[in-house]
C-alpha cells in the first residue's frame, strides 16, 4: 500500500494567529500573480497554487474564480 503525504503551507512570519484568513487570500494572490508574471506554464507558480488550495476552502475560491472572470475580485492582482 502506498503511502500517502499530506502537506500544507509552510509556516509564515506574517500571520503568526491561527486565523489563516489572510494567509490564504494572500497565497491566493501571490499565485495569480506568479502566472501573470511566469505565464501558465510556469511550474514556478505550483507552490502558490499548493499553499492557497491548502488554505482556503473551495467555496471561497471558485468564489474568488468567479469574480476574477466578472471583473469584480477585490484583491490586487
Amino acid at each position: 500500500m502506498a503511502e500517502i503525504e499530506l502537506k500544507t503551507a509552510p509556516a509564515d512570519f506574517r500571520f503568526p494567529t491561527t486565523n489563516q484568513t489572510r494567509h490564504c487570500f494572500t497565497r491566493y494572490i501571490e499565485f495569480h500573480r506568479c502566472v501573470a508574471a511566469k505565464g501558465e506554464e510556469s511550474n514556478e507558480c505550483e507552490r502558490f497554487a499548493k499553499y492557497y488550495r491548502s488554505l482556503c476552502p473551495g467555496e471561497w475560491i471558485e468564489r474568488w474564480e468567479e469574480q476574477r472572470e466578472n471583473g469584480s475580485f477585490p484583491g490586487p492582482l
